[in-house]
């Protein structure tokens, strides 16, 4: 199985995710088009996979107007939030439970950035949930 996910780096907050089990691009596609109808960002980074180099890919982050950052050769560390949120993922949900079906890892999954989301303290953000960060930026905003 296969997850792709959208965090917003400011306040570890996941927009979207899509899993899939298989490796095409369509439920990357899929899960970019269904974040921007709610929210887009300024800049998307992400690793250099097949997936981020596609056509398609850069095709729709232009149209939308949303700017690309791809994480250079032997720069692990620049995705390091995005890696952060897997460790946690696996250790705190994939690794103890063990899933039967796809369907079942989906639900547990979206269980997880339920509770990721809304309940679980970050010490990065001085113990706020990222959904309370999220709201405080976009409020700032709209100020």
């Amino acid at each position: 199985m296969y997850l792709f996910n959208i965090i917003d780096w400011y306040s570890r907050k996941v927009i979207d995710y899509e899993v899939s089990n298989t490796l095409e691009k369509g439920f990357v596609l899929t899960c970019l088009k269904r974040a921007f109808s709610r929210c887009k960002p300024e800049i998307m980074n992400s690793d250099q996979g097949s997936h981020f180099t596609n056509a398609d890919y850069l095709e729709l982050l232009e149209k939308e107007g949303v700017q690309v950052s791809m994480d250079g050769r032997g720069r692990a560390t620049d995705n390091s939030r995005t890696e952060r949120y897997f460790r946690s993922l696996k250790y705190e949900c994939i690794f103890l439970n063990e899933f039967e079906d796809p369907r079942a890892l989906r639900k547990g999954i979206a269980h997880y950035v339920q509770f990721y989301n809304h309940e679980r303290p970050h010490q990065s953000l001085n113990g706020a949930k990222p959904v309370q960060f999220y709201t405080q930026k976009l409020e700032q905003l709209a100020s």
